[in-house]
């Protein structure tokens, strides 16, 4: 919201004396364009260098004052390019002069735009036309992330100075923070101008080559740029590394914001969420890859660690980010004590820790049971559990679609566990009330329209068999229908994502491959030639290797050159797939992504065997101890 519209406008002494300082700026300006700059440029182009020291040498202080005081105008009025002032002040002065005189001109207009901004509300128009474009890199940022954005904002081209002042003024920075990240994030682009200046002073007068001059220039520029880092990561961030908190974590979500953040439409109901004091456990559904970059919308009071798939804590690049932004990882569907570990840890440090507890994308927009409970590491860490609901981010990015569509997004607070609650349940009491909160059904949930003309292509990856003559692997989505080579049914999608006719919904056609496995599931013996890749242990080389996989009711098992090995299907309690791709487990500690070298739409038949396996057990517990 624009400040003026909420504060009122400044009194008319506060305005008269706003008017008359930029009068003296704007006199001072055209003085020191009639009296230097001009009669400065026309000695050049004749390469009278002799006449041009004389100029600088009787103009003196006030030609530097007027540098200042020109710099910190074009900070107030925005839409002046400060280039000008900068590669005219190197023509005027040594680059050692010109640089601060610029530094200390932009810290100047910062102070004033500080002042107008905190102290007056003043806005600006020139400002404002900038302010869609600024916030929407700047959406939900705490006072560290801030500055880190206003640095970026610095390194950006076609924001000016002056729009990214009223900005950082409008935040909640204090003025020492606000005013040192000025000084400082604008010096690569006043260095680069002045040596412009400089270089062109050069070129004119001694006959500088222009290659020379490019390659001066963006050495120097990258020079500098290497020092901000450090500047930013030693000043701005020092301690902070490996946590939320670090230089990483806002980077890492800055370019997050970047390559998401106009895409959707998301509405955050967190109400409930900002009387909650750090640190806490945030649980949600997963419906979308991109789901964590919806949590992060939320009003978090501190920056959240996020417990993701050990693959992106591991490989080179990834590992190192997650390791210095704080990200904590799991091992999927199988034991692993580093992650409670780390959740402890985070948890102490006072960060808030999310989870998606299904851990893996729903296939067909309805939330996966929890194969592992997490209730008793939840009591156990005596920290309040908040419980998250997505809506809309199945229909923007379901696992088996590659395009992202624009919809409709609702992050809501469900309900908040504090440590008595969660005290007085039991661990079964507990997985019971998790799973019934942040259970969501994608299909009763269509609000949004989709004119798109390739809502089917990529379904026949999930929707591997035709509901209505149960052939295997004949579906084919093309455009917007999902067509049976077999049996020649075709169904077609609106612009709801609804099937026109029954089954109606992509949940419920899902829901009628799932009946029809779960009838021959006694006779389960599936079989696929594979190519293998394998990660080794703990961020180990990867290989590649070829394989035979089969599954049927009491193991899984694997065959290659090089292994040899089963995993009782009690111990196996999902399995994680990409459709119409791969499907992968771990086996003592590697990941095995499994590619079958013949008809890839059976990866999600793999996974559905095991989630009916795992339902088949867990219906036959139960009813052992109603018997018992």
């Amino acid at each position: 919201m624009n400040p003026a519209e909420t504060t009122p406008r400044p009194r008319r002494g506060e305005r008269i004396a706003i008017a008359a300082i930029l009068a003296v700026i704007l006199l001072l300006f055209f003085i020191f364009l009639k009296n230097v700059m001009l009669p400065l440029i026309r000695l050049e182009l004749r390469h009278d260098l002799v006449g041009a020291q004389q100029l600088l040498r009787e103009e003196g202080a006030a030609g530097a004052l007027s540098v200042v005081l020109i710099e910190a105008l074009q900070m107030l009025v925005v839409f002046i390019p400060a280039e000008f002032i900068q590669i005219s002040s190197a023509l005027s002065y040594p680059v050692w002069v010109s640089v601060p005189l610029c530094d200390l001109g932009v810290c100047l207009g910062a102070s004033i735009i500080f002042l107008l901004v905190r102290r007056f509300r003043v806005s600006n128009l020139a400002f404002e036309k900038r302010r869609d474009r600024i916030e929407r890199l700047s959406a939900e940022l705490h006072e560290r992330n801030t500055i880190l954005l206003l640095y970026l904002l610095f390194f950006m081209p076609f924001i000016p100075f002056g729009a990214i002042c009223y900005y950082g003024a409008g935040t909640k920075l204090p003025y020492r923070k606000y005013i040192l990240t000025v000084a400082s994030g604008v010096l690569p682009s006043v260095v680069v101008s002045n040596l412009m200046g400089a270089a062109g002073t050069a070129f004119l007068i001694n006959d500088l080559p222009l290659w020379q001059l490019v390659l001066v220039i963006l050495a120097l520029a990258a020079l500098l740029f290497a020092l901000i880092l450090v500047f930013i990561r030693r000043v701005c961030f020092r301690g902070r590394e490996g946590t939320p908190d670090s230089m990483m974590y806002a980077f890492i979500f800055f370019l997050v914001r970047l390559w998401l953040g106009r895409r959707q439409k998301i509405e955050i109901d967190d109400a409930a969420l900002r009387e909650v004091e750090p640190p806490y456990i945030l649980l949600s559904n997963h419906e979308s890859f991109e789901d964590f970059y919806y949590i992060s919308r939320m009003a978090h009071p501190r920056n959240p660690s996020y417990l993701v798939n050990e693959y992106y804590c591991t490989r080179p690049v990834l590992k190192s980010m997650a390791k210095r932004g704080g990200i904590l990882s799991k091992k999927l569907f199988t034991p692993d004590l580093a992650a409670p570990v780390g959740i402890l840890r985070m948890i102490r440090k006072g960060y808030p820790v999310v989870i998606f507890p299904e851990g893996r994308l729903s296939p067909d927009g309805r939330t996966n049971p929890i194969a592992e409970s997490g209730a008793a590491l939840y009591r156990r860490l005596k920290s309040p559990l908040v419980l998250v609901r997505i809506d809309g981010a199945y229909w923007a990015h379901p696992k088996w679609r590659k395009k992202r569509f624009r919809s409709d997004i609702r992050v809501s607070v469900r309900r908040v566990l504090g440590p008595e609650e969660l005290a007085a349940l039991s661990d079964a009491q507990l997985d019971e009330l998790i799973r019934e909160t942040l259970y969501n059904d994608a299909s009763e949930h269509l609000g949004g329209v989709y004119p798109q003309r390739n809502k089917a292509v990529g379904l026949d990856g999930l929707l591997y068999r035709c509901a209505d003559c149960g052939a295997l692997y004949r579906t084919e989505g093309v455009g917007n229908e999902l067509i049976c080579r077999a049996c020649g049914s075709r169904h077609r999608l609106d612009e709801r994502y609804r099937f026109t006719d029954a089954p109606g919904t992509i949940t419920a056609y899902y829901g009628a491959i799932r009946d029809r496995e779960a009838k021959e599931l006694d006779a389960l013996d599936l079989r696929a030639e594979v190519k293998t890749k394998i990660f080794g242990a703990d961020g180990g080389p990867v290989r590649w290797e070829k394989g035979v996989c089969t599954l049927d009711t009491e193991a899984f098992r694997y065959r290659s050159e090089n292994e040899d090995f089963s995993i009782p299907t009690e111990k196996l309690p999902a399995l994680a797939f990409s459709c119409s791709e791969e499907f992968e487990l771990y086996h003592e500690g590697e990941l095995h992504y499994f590619y079958p070298l013949a008809e890839p739409r059976q990866c999600a038949r793999w996974a559905l065997a095991v989630d009916l396996l795992t339902e088949k057990r867990k219906k036959e517990g139960e009813s052992k101890d109603g018997k018992a």
